[in-house]
């Protein structure tokens, strides 16, 4: 693997100067607008919705960052340098690179925004591959943000452009055979519930051909396997998601002591009893105590058998009851400097705890990667991701709140879609957005020409003006903050009184 080829930036730059261009990758990518914009975009709940402080994208970015920086650095003071070498390198700048520009693709509203703009985009604009969160990081890196006159994209390095490929293939396309049909697809290729293709994937098909350039780079690379500095960060996000969301949801009330406790409690009392439930009878105990997290054993071990062990799912769930549940949230949050310490000091323990469990594999399973936790952290971290799907994003008041917030983002598409279609006032639609259809569907017409099969039939003129109307107004909408999808809504519907605000249009 040549170091050179994949350090190496897409376009020569004359202003590059003394600094690495890993750090130059790393400052574009900090003073590129899609950037700050992560600071008014969900994580989970929007900050109006409670009335602390919560994690949005931009602070989850950073903390994701600087774990990602110290796992990277770590690994560099014990691992050996010639192993590091032959994993295709390790450059802890590049790590940060990745982590501070991992979410730059949610669009407003998080990972519900994320589905229904998917929805949208396959059935209102026969888009095949839809729209994904990671796919959208790819194509703003590569093609919508720009870095000067003329360019498109940040022009980053194959380096930082490969770390951002977590699930490095399309959706239902490259490479061949699709990692959807292998016999045991990797993490996120299995298929999606809502169509066809892989669940998760890192490019569209109009930036397939820029996805298949930057892996080149890497030519010692599997098929579907991220790159190690890829892998550095896909790893630091899981651990402070796992973390930094239930923080959250303990300092605002909303997580409670006894049905958590409840829930680890019975399942510990009675395992045996719940091992010996037949799947249909499990599903019919609904949410009783105890029934929770007999199914997430059960997920786990048909799913991850190649890791999942009994003995170390158990004692995740008594390390956890002990640590999380009856260490802080036995103690109501009551904002005292006392009830920070509880959490605070539970956050930076886990950590510290979950970095030092970090390994470095060579040859990982078809489900892991190069940088994994070892098999007790692994499973620790699946049931504190249990604790924030099961008691915050399973409950009825936030799936209310986010059935408005998809109906917002419907508004939207069909709003600027039949906007488009005023052959009288389409000339006066947002100029961005003008700029994002005609950019998409240059893309198109492009692939036509050079890769027609990704198309698989669809290239009429009607078909293909379509697909980059589509896929403009999938990427205007996607790139609003959550005030501005709210406002832009309202004045689609004339319903707001508000006329001038920010110059986005």
């Amino acid at each position: 693997m040549d170091p050179r080829l994949a350090r190496a930036r897409a376009e020569p730059d004359p202003h590059e100067g003394a600094e690495s261009p890993s750090r130059i990758d790393l400052e574009r990518i900090r003073f590129a607008p899609s950037f700050s914009r992560l600071a008014e975009v969900t994580q989970v709940i929007t900050a109006g919705a409670t009335g602390s402080v919560v994690h949005n994208r931009l602070t989850h970015s950073i903390k994701v960052t600087a774990v990602a920086r110290r796992i990277a650095v770590g690994l560099l003071a014990t691992q050996p340098p010639e192993l590091i070498r032959s994993l295709g390198g390790l450059d802890h700048v590049v790590v940060q690179a990745a982590a501070v520009s991992h979410d730059l693709g949610h669009p407003p509203f998080g990972h519900q925004g994320e589905r229904v703009l998917d929805r949208l985009a396959r059935e209102q604009f026969g888009l095949p591959d839809g729209f994904e969160g990671n796919a959208q990081t790819f194509r703003i890196l590569t093609e919508l943000e720009v870095h000067g006159p003329g360019d498109e994209g940040l022009n980053l390095t194959a380096a930082t452009r490969a770390a951002v490929l977590k699930y490095p293939w399309g959706r239902s396309q490259s490479p061949d055979p699709h990692p959807a049909s292998w016999p045991q697809p990797p993490r996120g290729a299995g298929l999606g519930p809502d169509g066809p293709g892989a669940a998760k994937f890192s490019a569209y098909d109009l930036d397939l051909a820029e996805m298949q350039t930057v892996l080149q780079a890497f030519p010692d690379l599997p098929p579907g396997r991220q790159t190690l500095e890829c892998s550095v960060m896909d790893l630091a996000d899981d651990i402070a998601y796992s973390l930094h969301d239930v923080e959250d949801f303990h300092r605002s009330g909303v997580l409670q002591f006894s049905p958590v406790s409840g829930e680890f409690r019975s399942w510990d009392a009675d395992r045996r009893r719940f091992g010996s439930l037949s799947d249909g009878d499990l599903l019919s105990h609904g949410r009783m105590p105890g029934a929770g997290l007999e199914r997430l054993r059960r997920r786990l071990r048909a799913k991850d058998g190649w890791i999942f062990d009994e003995e170390a799912f158990g004692d995740a769930v008594l390390l956890v009851g002990d640590e999380f549940v009856d260490g802080v949230l036995a103690e109501p949050y009551d904002g005292s400097m006392a009830a920070d310490r509880a959490i605070s000091g539970f956050t930076s323990r886990w950590i510290h705890h979950l970095i030092s469990s970090v390994v470095l594999t060579a040859q990982p399973h078809v489900r892991s990667s190069f940088v994994e936790l070892t098999r007790e952290a692994w499973h620790q971290v699946s049931v504190l991701k249990f604790v924030h799907q099961y008691f915050i994003l399973d409950r009825p008041d936030l799936a209310m709140f986010q059935r408005g917030q998809a109906e917002t983002l419907t508004r939207l598409v069909t709003g600027f879609d039949q906007w488009l279609s005023d052959r009288i006032d389409a000339g006066r639609a947002p100029r961005r957005l003008l700029d994002l259809v005609n950019c998409a569907d240059l893309g198109y017409r492009r692939v036509t020409e050079q890769t027609p099969e990704l198309l698989a039939g669809r290239a009429s003129e009607t078909e293909l003006a379509r697909m980059g109307r589509g896929r403009g107004i999938i990427d205007f909408v996607s790139a609003l903050t959550d005030a501005q999808a709210v406002a832009f809504a309202g004045r689609l519907a004339g319903t707001s009184d508000l006329l001038w605000s920010s110059g986005s249009l």
